[in-house]
């Protein structure tokens, strides 16, 4: 069995879970899934990053300790994960005593090798990154990623890691292993920002008292971005665990866009100063754009994600985002009401219409014409057009494109749709009653039935339950089945359950 280690970005704790911290763990939640699915031994990792001068702030102004506010907002991320169905096997907290002990056996790896120096900083510093800024990065005077927020002019003494020192490897890693950063978009990026030159970044902060203390000096701790990287490695219980031997490195680690810098530059330079395998790739996705503005967590409220759970369900929720959100790039909407509008869309069309009518059909006529039972037939006109969904299906998830798995699959929902409409097994079923033969027939439920199977097994990752209810309806037996054993799991089906509706429309709730 092969191991599979993913992870995502490690949310800050400065406020609640909002609609772009979604998009990314379902999406990651779909990958694992789906490896799972093709036989690998998964570990998925998401958790908080919970240290640095924002969160002290955030705690501070709502007059709280900060360690309680971080167990509270942590608490308020697990809580919606949960609702979302999110298959993650670890919840790592930078708070925690493992992520601590980690950081400090890894700063100490990167001292002895002498890649620290003290040196004093002057320049602006985004308190909204928790990054240091150059000028030539402002938009205004201001982050453009928090346009309107006060960007700060710091001074003062740190200690600072010899980035620079690393230049030749990290431009050798990009050059010679183009799946590193992805997609290529952002190899490109990150390519162009270390041929131009790469400066020492603080590893340190003096005026910061939350967070993990810097080994070389007890009067700094160390620089948020610098520890909270290393939370990938730390929750594999590093350096010495058997998860860390068996897991690292990681094969995929999901990031925002906006993050590429830090974990496609800074992180694979930390790693090769402690001796430590860089990851097999970086995957930089896109974001939700209101307004031609970036989702944020001001504007997250407006599109508050447990009212967006109520709307549909966890499933719907996970299917409309994943089916409009490019996986490798950007989706814009005008507006909060052409969002929840376009969901209202997408779970009526797709998913009770054209989904749920195809079900209904199927299971009603073989219930009417084969008293429940037909065996599936794994050739014919539906049966061939299935093999090629499923095969773009899989092209597309090996490949991170997720939004194009689901345009695969529901390909195959309306051929079906459409087959049905061309064969007629209702006038199949009466040229029967007068003595034809009941072969067609067969053949056309059977075709049916095995392509509804197929779809509920494409459907697995990205509709968890829903996809085991419609399997269950079909009278299937384990499941998801492994994606390389299809065969043998489509000759459990043919028992036909009928159940609930799958997707009742809002009038029938």
């Amino acid at each position: 069995m092969t191991s599979f280690y993913l992870t995502t970005a490690i949310d800050y704790s400065n406020g609640e879970p909002h609609l772009g911290h979604a998009v990314e763990k379902i999406g990651a939640d779909v990958i694992a899934r789906y490896r799972r699915g093709c036989g690998d031994d998964v570990y998925f990792l998401i958790g908080m990053d919970e240290h640095g001068q924002k969160v002290q702030k955030e705690a501070d102004k709502n007059d709280s300790q900060p360690q309680d506010w971080v167990n509270r907002i942590a608490e308020s991320f697990q809580r919606v994960w949960q609702r979302l169905d999110i298959s993650n096997d670890d919840f790592i907290r930078t708070s925690e005593n493992r992520h601590h002990l980690g950081v400090t056996t890894l700063m100490e790896k990167i001292g002895e090798k002498g890649d620290f120096h003290r040196a004093k900083y002057e320049g602006y510093y985004c308190a909204g990154c928790e990054a240091f800024k150059k000028e030539d990065e402002l938009e205004n005077g201001q982050c453009p990623l928090h346009l309107g927020r006060e960007i700060e002019w710091t001074e003062e003494e740190n200690w600072f890691f010899e980035l620079s020192k690393y230049s030749a490897e990290l431009l050798e890693l990009v050059q010679t292993r183009p799946d590193f950063v992805r997609p290529r978009s952002r190899l490109n990026e990150i390519t162009r920002l270390i041929e131009s030159g790469l400066e020492d970044i603080s590893a340190s902060r003096s005026r910061i008292s939350w967070g993990v203390p810097f080994p070389e000096d007890r009067d700094h701790t160390v620089y948020v971005w610098f520890e909270a990287l290393a939370s990938y490695i730390t929750a594999l219980g590093y350096p010495d665990s058997e998860l860390f031997q068996k897991m690292w490195p990681a094969d995929l680690q999901i990031i925002g866009k906006d993050i590429t810098r830090f974990h496609c530059v800074y992180w694979p330079a930390i790693l090769l100063a402690a001796g430590v395998p860089v990851p097999k790739s970086v995957w930089g996705h896109g974001f939700i754009n209101i307004g031609g503005a970036k989702l944020s967590k001001s504007s997250g409220t407006e599109l508050d994600l447990l009212e967006l759970i109520d709307r549909h369900g966890a499933d719907a929720l996970r299917y409309f985002l994943m089916r409009e959100v490019p996986w490798d790039g950007d989706r814009n909407f005008s507006s909060v009401d052409e969002f929840v509008q376009q969901f209202d869309r997408r779970y009526t069309t797709d998913l009770a219409n054209d989904l749920g009518n195809l079900l209904n059909r199927v299971v009603s006529m073989v219930s009417k014409y084969r008293n429940g039972m037909i065996a599936t037939v794994p050739e014919g006109e539906l049966s061939n057009h299935m093999k090629m969904s499923l095969s773009t299906y899989r092209e597309a998830m090996d490949d991170y494109r997720l939004h194009k798995a689901l345009i695969a699959t529901f390909d195959l929902v309306g051929f079906a749709n459409s087959f049905v409409d061309q064969t007629k097994p209702w006038t199949l079923a009466k040229e029967e009653t007068k003595g034809a033969s009941s072969a067609e027939l067969d053949s056309v439920l059977g075709q049916l039935i095995c392509a509804l199977g197929v779809t509920a097994v494409m459907l697995a990752p990205f509709l968890p339950d829903k996809a085991a209810e419609l399997w269950g309806v079909l009278g299937g037996g384990e499941f998801p089945p492994h994606f390389d054993h299809l065969s043998v799991a489509m000759e459990t089906l043919g028992r036909v359950e009928p159940g609930s509706v799958l997707f009742p429309r809002p009038e029938e709730i």
